[in-house]
Parts: structure tokens; sequence; C-alpha cells
């Protein structure tokens, strides 16, 4: 099968103090895993780094904007601005047409959401990984949160699977 992973703002500011998701050490540890697993079975891995104002703390040039893994020669960083990873970016032409794509990342409700949305739309089979996309607690606690997004795509034709389930081939 032809998959790519997709690291969704996986940046030091969402999941290293002064103000990490709730969890963010488990799920950090999830998606390291599953990047691990893609760079050993060869899938290809694309970050996705969200660009934030200037008052933002993923401001470009910033310490909160860099990325929490090191990017390997062959590995794409693509850089936006809104939600919806494909919107006004490069990451339409950094995948094959064909993908499946395995998500993780942050946050749930926003761009993890967005961008699987918008990857359905494009034809790519999508897999988020239960674990390994997480956000801030709000009106409803984020694992709450995190579950309501998780039946939403579902719902829209993702496949919601364990972290044990997904094999990269």
């Amino acid at each position: 099968m032809n998959r790519a992973l997709i690291l969704i703002d996986v940046q030091r500011n969402m999941l290293l103090p002064p103000e990490p998701v709730p969890g963010a050490r488990e799920v950090s540890s999830a998606i390291a895993t599953l990047l691990e697993r893609a760079r050993a079975g060869g899938v290809p891995v694309v970050f996705v780094r969200n660009n934030g104002g200037e008052a933002d703390p993923d401001f470009p040039g910033t310490p909160g904007w860099e990325l929490v893994h090191e990017v390997l020669p062959g590995e794409h960083v693509v850089d936006k601005r809104t939600p919806d990873s494909f919107l006004d970016t490069g990451l339409a032409s950094v995948l094959p047409p064909s993908a499946a794509l395995v998500v993780a990342g942050m946050q749930s409700e926003w761009c993890v959401r967005e961008t699987s949305l918008a990857a359905l739309g494009r034809g790519h089979a999508v897999t988020l990984v239960r674990g390994a996309h997480a956000t801030y607690d709000g009106d409803e606690t984020a694992a709450a949160v995190s579950r309501e997004v998780e039946r939403e795509l579902a719902a829209a034709g993702a496949e919601v699977v364990d972290l044990d389930e997904v094999v990269m081939p």
C-alpha cells in the first residue's frame, strides 16, 4: 500500500512547557512511535508546521514554532497559516496522488480535523491514530474533544485506529 505519514503541528509550543496539551507525554510517545515505524518502513514523512501571528507562541523563528522531531533528508516540511494543511501550501505536491495518509498531531478539532477532511475530499484514504492527536481543555475536556473528532472523521470515511494497529510497510 502506498502510504505517507503526516505529522501536523508537532511543534514545541504544544508539546513542551510552558503550556503543553494535556497528556503531552503520551501523545509525544505515540507520535514518536509512528515516526520510527514510518522511517523504518520507508514510508514518506511530511511535517506540517503552523506559522502563527506575531503574538502567537508558534510565530516563525520562535522556540515554540520549532518542530519537536528532527527532519531527516528526504522528508518534507510544509508551512501553513490555516487549519487546512492543503490550503495555500505545497502539501499536495509532496504527496503521491493516491497515497493513504496516516495522520497525527495537533490540534484535534482544528488542524487535524480540517486536514483530514480535506484529504478525504481529495480522494486520499485517511487513518487517524487514537492517542496520537490532542488538543487543549476548553468547554469540554481535551479527551472529549478528541473523541468527538474521531467520531466525526470516522463518519466522514476516515479509519480511526489504535497505535498498535498501524503497520508501516
